[in-house]
């Protein structure tokens, strides 16, 4: 991950220091200094950075701006709550590095308040939801946890280790939304191979096809996938990139990655209600 000049990581371990190294010194205390400023601005509400606006109360305690509609008096005084705001705060909180919010799953960053929210979102360390979408699972976790859990929690899936698979997609004329789903394991990854079927507002159906990568990103942009559809002397093939599952299980079939195609296309293709779909993943 590449970080901005105004990006610093921060380190858990605390440095030995050394009499004849100034400047390991003097990093160490920057380290330390920002850390403590930074948690001058920990809302006694939900513990989160307290970022401009800032509120106070009449005896100078702060909240956070998600916090203080909530609250109609003082978490820490109870003294009642105006609309006050902490100019002075606001002012040094323009010069503190923030840990970035998912420093709990191994982000080492902080950056400004400014910078914050969208590092975050997009920060590769942020929690991973369950890549399936045929399910209503709520479970997050790290990158590492995400093929235990569908191995654990999601026994139907399939796991196949080849470079290339057939995806065998059943009872395609059923009606309403049906998901299947494949783990494909190559090149040292995971993979997540994804057929939807959705039905429309008209009354159509759709289907969705995806590999997406279970991993990051930056990883992702290593691979290419081709999905191949053979049946009744007709021959379809489509070519393109990969993404990485924090695009989203459902959310990932609105980017153009996304092979889209209705029922009467699959048709032409299905044998006896089946429709097979060859899927190759390969390396830039």
């Amino acid at each position: 991950m590449n970080f901005t000049s105004n990006q610093t990581v921060l380190s858990t371990k605390h440095p030995r220091l050394h009499s004849t190294s100034s400047s390991s010194a003097t990093a160490t205390n920057t380290t330390a200094d920002s850390a403590y400023l930074a948690s001058l601005f920990e809302c006694p509400v939900c513990f989160d950075y307290i970022l401009p606006p800032i509120s106070q109360c009449k005896n100078g305690h702060l909240i956070c701006s998600n916090c203080r509609p909530k609250m109609t008096r003082c978490p820490t005084c109870r003294a009642r709550l105006g609309n006050i705001r902490c100019l002075g705060m606001e002012k040094v909180a323009s010069t503190v590095m923030f840990p970035c919010k998912h420093s709990t799953y191994g982000c080492a960053v902080a950056l400004l308040h400014t910078e914050k929210r969208k590092h975050e979102e997009t920060c590769e360390f942020r929690p991973y939801s369950c890549p399936f979408p045929g399910s209503s699972c709520t479970w997050q976790g790290s990158l590492q946890q995400v093929v235990p859990h569908l191995m654990k929690s999601h026994e139907s899936i399939p796991t196949i280790e080849r470079e290339d698979i057939l995806c065998s997609v059943p009872s395609i004329n059923l009606s309403g939304t049906v998901d299947w789903g494949i783990i494909q394991s190559c090149f040292g990854h995971h993979f997540m191979v994804l057929v939807m079927k959705r039905e429309m507002p008209n009354g159509h159906h759709l289907f969705f096809a995806i590999v997406q990568l279970i991993g990051s990103r930056k990883q992702a942009e290593n691979f290419e996938y081709k999905l191949e559809l053979n049946g009744h002397g007709l021959r379809f093939i489509w070519e393109t990139t990969l993404t990485a599952i924090h695009e989203g299980g459902y959310s990932g079939i609105k980017n153009p990655e996304c092979l889209i195609f209705d029922t009467q296309f699959a048709q032409f293709f299905a044998d006896n209600g089946y429709l097979n779909i060859n899927v190759r993943i390969s390396m830039v």
